[in-house]
């Protein structure tokens, strides 16, 4: 079975036309499949402001329905490029999850008063793709773990965010979560996850516009790499950290930051 794992898109077309996709049987995505240039740089913003006591930059109406249009399209574009090839399958990132559900779509319209791009609705209409969230698929008699972006304990304590009580209680109760659905997860051949599993191909350096006091800490989860550890999965594909793409090995694993719409291929008997 001929298997295409590709990085997290961010809504470049260009980069994913660039990657041979004819004859693969089965299309892998890591996350982050939309565009979020205007998201990423006002929170980027924020987290500066709020470090210099400043009051963060409002999020109103008008940036509600910039961020929301620019993922939208976006990751519509690149589902229904990719839909020509394969039968498509991909987690949550942490890049517009909230679009997905109707329900938070209408709680941000009340709130700014903007009509809204209801993203769900339109990839339902993409019968060949498949949102695949904290679920263990058995494709063609392969074995294949979805797990979506969460916060690990270990990301709170590299990063020490100003709210660190309120983080640190989400992230234990987002990690625990997590623990218990890779507990699941045995004898997979593959695991697809957002973030790199700590230590591994996840340093942040101030390429893609970090604040200068994340640069080189460690984004990756602890809770992953104890998983990888003791189940030793055949392949884990990852993205998130961009500049971390690239291959290392724990144990038998080989692991693949696939970056920015990085890809590997890979041909894996179907028993």
């Amino acid at each position: 079975m001929k298997i295409l794992a590709i990085g997290d898109p961010h809504g470049d077309l260009e980069k994913i036309k660039k990657i041979p996709i004819e004859n693969v049987d089965l299309i892998l995505l890591t996350g982050d499949l939309g565009k979020a240039d205007f998201a990423r740089k006002r929170y980027f913003e924020n987290v500066k402001r709020k470090k210099e006591g400043l009051n963060k930059l409002k999020y109103d109406g008008k940036a509600s329905k910039i961020a929301y249009t620019e993922i939208s399209d976006s990751t519509l574009n690149i589902l229904k490029y990719l839909s020509k090839f394969s039968q498509i399958y991909s987690i949550l990132g942490n890049v517009g999850n909230n679009m997905i559900k109707d329900s938070e779509v209408k709680k941000d319209e009340k709130k700014y008063k903007v009509k809204l791009p209801y993203l769900g609705r339109e990839i339902k209409k993409i019968k060949i793709f498949h949102l695949a969230i904290n679920r263990l698929r058995k494709l063609s008699n392969l074995k294949i773990g979805f797990l979506e972006y969460f916060i690990d304990t270990s990301w709170v304590k590299e990063f020490k965010p100003s709210n660190y009580k309120k983080s640190m209680k989400k992230a234990k109760k987002e990690t625990e979560k997590a623990k218990r659905i890779l507990k699941n997860f045995k004898n997979l051949d593959i695991l697809i996850c957002h973030q790199p599993p700590y230590g591994i191909l996840d340093k942040v350096s101030g390429k893609y516009g970090a604040p200068k006091y994340y640069i080189g800490k460690h984004a990756g989860s602890k809770a992953i790499l104890d998983y990888i550890k003791k189940y030793q999965p055949k392949y884990v594909f990852c993205g998130h950290i961009h500049e971390g793409e690239g291959k290392a090995k724990i144990g038998k694993t080989e692991v693949y930051n696939l970056g920015v719409a990085g890809h590997k291929i890979i041909d894996l008997p179907q028993n």
